[in-house]
């Protein structure tokens, strides 16, 4: 099966390399794409900065793809993964200990994967996984945020197999007047929407490490 990705950035990348980039992104060394063209270009723009989307065709067919997003996994999952790239903010008891209980229960092996899709860490989604660690966001509302739009969905190549498939088919200029205040716009709603007053109700992780919740529960679905 061919799929079409993109890449945004600000130059048009013909030939992605295995093996370059920053190794702590969110998943690792990999060169980083979304399934769709309107969200490549918001991550291509900053503030007076255009860039470009660069466009590629890969064929999955036998690929060993994770798909994080998928109903085989949990946000917690994602999370699991995240941990061995991205650095938290673990200074609170309870962060620490959902950590530990994470990494125990939802740890993914995905060293020998070609490709994984999941949800980006961009700085609202990262934010809400910070809150949900700290106890300040339930779990419910923790996994509306990663799941609400494909907007942070991205699909990673980690593998030279994976590379090989890849051919380029072409970029598209990415404007910063244009792409930027859709991002921001979203941004600021999803924000406000996770901000209100207290959580009461929900489930929080100190329930989940208190009651040791596997993956299989039916309250993480």
């Amino acid at each position: 099966m061919n799929k079409k990705i993109y890449h945004g950035g600000d130059r048009i990348i013909r030939n992605p390399s295995f093996g370059t980039g920053w190794p702590y992104n969110d998943f690792g060394l990999g060169f980083y794409c979304s399934e769709y063209p309107q969200y490549a270009a918001e991550w291509a723009v900053g503030p007076g900065r255009n860039g470009f989307v660069s466009s590629y065709s890969i064929d999955c067919d036998g690929l060993r793809i994770i798909n994080l997003c998928s109903t085989q996994y949990t946000p917690l999952h994602w999370l699991g993964l995240l941990f061995n790239y991205r650095e938290f903010d673990l200074s609170s008891d309870t962060a620490y200990r959902a950590r530990e209980y994470i990494n125990k229960y939802f740890s993914v092996d995905h060293q020998a994967s070609d490709c994984i899709i999941g949800y980006r860490a961009d700085n609202r989604c990262f934010m809400f996984a910070q809150d949900f660690l700290d106890a300040r966001l339930s779990y419910q509302r923790f996994r509306n945020a990663l799941t609400g739009d494909n907007s942070n969905r991205q699909f990673v190549l980690k593998s030279n197999r994976a590379f090989d498939r890849i051919i380029f088919t072409g970029y598209e200029p990415a404007l910063s007047e244009t792409s930027l205040p859709v991002r921001q716009s979203r941004e600021i709603r999803a924000i406000k929407s996770m901000t209100p007053a207290a959580e009461k109700k929900g489930l929080f992780i100190t329930t989940l490490i208190e009651e040791e919740v596997r993956p299989y529960d039916t309250r993480l679905r």
